[in-house]
């Protein structure tokens, strides 16, 4: 089981997550983080550091953010490894809670 990046991390990607990874399991996109299942060892750290509460063990992920564990997997394969903290965007308070986000995602 591996924990995933769901829709609402799209335009918020704060990045407090990652700096708990015991294993760089972190991939950063212009706009959103993903999860390489192949890397995460179900350490459960990154869920409650998240703010956006954008993250969710596979088994707990909710019926409609599905799709998403394959999208982490595909994106985690592209992306570049993100092995410390950023500061988010300015706007990242704004876009959080906001539904219909998958739209956003910049690959």
């Amino acid at each position: 089981m591996a924990f995933v990046v769901t829709e609402n991390c799209i335009k918020c990607k704060y990045t407090d997550c990652v700096e708990v990874c015991p294993v760089d399991c972190f991939h950063e996109g212009p706009n959103f983080l993903v999860i390489d299942p192949e890397e995460c060892i179900d350490c459960t750290l990154c869920e409650p550091e998240c703010p956006a509460e954008a993250i969710f063990a596979e088994d707990d992920l909710p019926e409609d953010q599905a799709h998403f564990l394959e999208l982490n997997e595909a994106l985690s394969k592209a992306w570049p490894v993100i092995r410390e903290q950023k500061d988010p965007p300015a706007d990242a308070a704004e876009w959080d809670g906001k539904p219909g986000k998958l739209e956003l995602l910049e690959q």
